[in-house]
């Protein structure tokens, strides 16, 4: 596979792409990125005051970057609904949508909406935004759906018979079925989009290992020691984006595709196609949790 340069993207003016979480980590360095490609960029953040911050951030970096910041928590399927009728106030179109916002091994918490926390931030608010968004992507020639997974989905299964850890509640357990479903998500979306005729392409991606403020729920040696060792084994931040801006802009992209680093246990390295758990390729399963799924948040891709 060809090696991927950011550099060789040229502008993408007049293209507009929301991404999520983009106040810190991930978000931040794509939305950079993609500003400094001309998008113009939609900061979707749950802290209006960190987005206004990255903003003046990013304009500091790149004085051109043309941006705006919108509200959303992902944990809240009412606050989904709400961002997007503020983005309809704003826009007719979407050329990508970069569905990176997260939280990590979190506290136990059942949300409003019923769901446990880390499900519902990392993947069913995901899940109601594409589907609140997809008739405006596919009417925007090129677009493209991003979803964020991680390598702990390796370690997971869905939980079907108990979704929401009311029977026991382990952190890592929920945070890697959160990531396992949002990879899962994006292959069955590209699947079903491609049987529907569309020409909007759903991808997948995850970043490595690296150092974000996910971790602010790890006990204060754990992010000690983190800090230390990041830069022996971890990728930095603007490199752990690769990956996803490649699932964003390679133009040989398909839809379907996953992308992370391609180094040692894909911790870190050049951003390729990489493989995923037989859990995340099983078709009965993706079917099965997007029926729930949409049960669930009450939205219904394909009318």
């Amino acid at each position: 596979m060809e090696p991927f340069d950011l550099n060789s993207i040229p502008s993408k003016k007049g293209k507009l792409a929301i991404v999520t979480g983009a106040n810190t980590g991930l978000g931040y360095e794509t939305a950079l990125s993609l500003a400094k490609k001309d998008f113009e960029v939609v900061l979707a953040c749950r802290n209006m005051i960190k987005a206004e911050k990255a903003k003046t951030s990013i304009k500091a970096v790149y004085p051109d970057a043309r941006l705006k910041c919108l509200e959303i928590d992902l944990s809240k399927q009412s606050t989904v609904r709400t961002f997007v009728k503020q983005f309809f106030l704003h826009y007719k179109q979407l050329d990508l949508l970069v569905n990176n916002a997260g939280i990590m091994m979190t506290p136990y918490e059942i949300t409003e909406d019923g769901f446990e926390g880390q499900l519902a931030a990392n993947y069913l608010g995901h899940f109601t935004l594409t589907a609140l968004l997809l008739e405006t992507l596919e009417k925007t020639q090129g677009s493209r759906v991003v979803m964020v997974s991680s390598l702990s989905h390796r370690r997971s299964h869905i939980r079907f018979d108990d979704l929401h850890f009311k029977k026991g509640y382990k952190e890592f357990a929920a945070y890697a079925q959160s990531k396992l479903a949002c990879l899962m998500f994006a292959y069955q979306l590209d699947k079903k989009l491609r049987s529907k005729g569309y020409q909007t392409k759903a991808l997948a991606a995850h970043p490595g290992v690296t150092l974000t403020e996910l971790i602010d729920h790890f006990s204060l040696f754990v992010k000690f020691l983190a800090r230390i060792i990041s830069p022996l084994l971890f990728s930095s931040t603007e490199k752990a984006a690769l990956p996803l801006l490649r699932a964003a802009l390679d133009p040989k992209a398909k839809g379907g595709e996953y992308y992370g680093p391609n180094g040692f246990r894909e911790y870190q390295g050049a951003p390729e196609l990489v493989d995923s758990s037989a859990a995340s390729k099983d078709s009965s399963a993706q079917e099965k949790l997007w029926e729930i799924s949409e049960d669930l948040t009450q939205v219904q891709f394909f009318k």
